[in-house]
């Protein structure tokens, strides 16, 4: 069950237990504005200035706050904001009856409960994670020695200093957000903010807001004004991932923002002028979405100005061990351990695997092998995923570009395991599952059999 059905049981079971004729639930995003609200019964009696009052002191001082206010009838007022650790998730706010002198401590203590599912609710909302591929640096990079990643990274040059859409299309996992924030962070943007927003992540009732603004009073919990992130991003770059999953009227506002380059909040009867980067990025193929009549033609043609396609990991086998090894010394680093290797046997199976997941189920791999490992320097095959293992009897591609990655990746696994062993051959061969005549070959390929002092 996902966090805003758990929420919506919840909430049925609160309006039951404190019986209330006016009831809303609201919940934060990371910026700390709402992006999720639900709301039951009659519209509120009390003053629109009057509620925003008391829900404000509620969130100031992080404490519920209760009022007895006589609005033609002697009503019970209350909200609850949602606190932890000195972060506000959310607040719930309620209107009732006053019955005589009548104690809302239970009802404070039957919204409180909820605190976990609206702490939940609110951490969906979250930054999106993003892949951790940088080089030396700590510059972000685009690694790969494939055709298609030198493509990436000559189109990216070519793109940053422009002001054109730029589609990315690619499938989940690929690096799509990566591109976007480097086409950002090279070009003549980079001083601006790059806003990102995920489509798919919020309710299509919500993302409207979430993209224009809204002007305070437009709807219940708008509490004040407060700009969009396409009007965050002015002067820099706005990312929209997922922009397949946009509803047809979404569609058609954002079309109008990129032809006018304006926009117009919630609730507001101006147009705010802009200047703003459109990055979008899908994991569908939209031609098919526009055939079908669920994505719109110009808005397709607008977004497509400039392309790039992010082939998958399984479409560039040579990428995976210049991959593998950067995030064994990304992790290495992260969680303060020796630099470890996979044996032969393990990097093989991690070649043959197709990653559906592609780059960040690499990457998760990766980092979970480290974890079960100990600390050790040799990562044995044991310590990979079942559906990796299970990929022993599919035939590796034969690429000169794959061909020279992988001597290169054996090569410095090779040099390290011997020097981890002092160079004793016997030991160094039974720790990384050859035989002595298998190691011998392999040394005596990459040069590495002169002995040492």
């Amino acid at each position: 069950m996902s966090p805003p059905e758990i929420m919506s049981k919840i909430f049925e079971v609160i309006i039951e237990a404190i019986q209330a004729d006016c009831f809303e639930l609201v919940a934060f995003d990371y910026r700390q504005q709402p992006f999720f609200s639900q709301s039951k019964g009659r519209e509120p009696a009390v003053s629109e200035k009057d509620r925003s009052d008391l829900i404000n002191r509620a969130l100031k001082s992080g404490q519920p706050v209760v009022s007895h206010l006589d609005h033609g009838q002697d009503i019970l007022v209350a909200c609850h904001p949602y606190f932890f650790q000195g972060k506000v998730y959310g607040y719930a706010y309620f209107e009732k009856p006053n019955k005589g002198n009548s104690s809302p401590q239970e009802e404070m203590e039957i919204l409180s409960s909820a605190l976990p599912a609206v702490k939940l609710l609110s951490q969906e909302a979250a930054l999106p994670h993003q892949l951790p591929v940088e080089n030396d640096e700590g510059q972000l990079e685009f690694l790969g020695i494939s055709q298609a990643a030198r493509l990436i990274r000559e189109l990216i040059n070519k793109v940053k200093d422009i002001d054109s859409p730029v589609l990315i299309s690619g499938e989940s996992g690929t690096g799509k957000e990566l591109v976007a924030r480097l086409i950002h962070q090279t070009g003549h943007r980079q001083r601006g903010e790059f806003v990102a927003i995920n489509c798919s992540a919020i309710p299509d009732s919500l993302l409207e807001s979430e993209l224009f603004g809204y002007a305070r009073g437009s709807f219940t919990g708008a509490l004040r004004d407060k700009p969009g992130l396409i009007e965050e991003a002015n002067g820099g770059t706005f990312f929209l991932d997922e922009v397949g999953d946009l509803s047809l009227p979404l569609q058609a506002k954002l079309l109008r923002v990129l032809q006018e380059k304006e926009l117009r909040r919630l609730g507001e009867n101006r147009s705010r002028r802009i200047d703003v980067r459109f990055i979008s990025a899908t994991n569908r193929q939209l031609e098919a979405e526009v055939s079908t009549g669920r994505f719109r033609q110009d808005l397709y043609y607008r977004l497509k100005i400039m392309a790039i396609d992010i082939p998958p990991l399984r479409r560039r086998p040579e990428d995976i061990l210049v991959l593998v090894n950067h995030f064994l010394d990304f992790y290495a680093r992260e969680m303060n351990r020796p630099r470890a290797f996979y044996t032969p046997e393990a990097l093989e199976l991690l070649l043959k695997y197709d990653w559906p997941g592609n780059v960040r189920e690499l990457q998760n791999e990766i980092q979970r092998n480290l974890i079960l490992s100990g600390g050790e320097k040799i990562i044995q095959a044991d310590y990979l995923s079942t559906p990796i293992k299970n990929a022993r009897d599919k035939v590796l591609t034969d690429r000169w570009d794959y061909s020279q990655a992988k001597a290169e990746f054996e090569k410095k696994f090779l040099g390290e395991a011997l020097r981890h062993f002092n160079y004793h051959r016997a030991r160094t061969a039974a720790a990384i599952g050859l035989t002595r005549q298998g190691l011998f070959r392999l040394l005596k390929k990459h040069g590495l059999d002169q002995p040492k002092n």
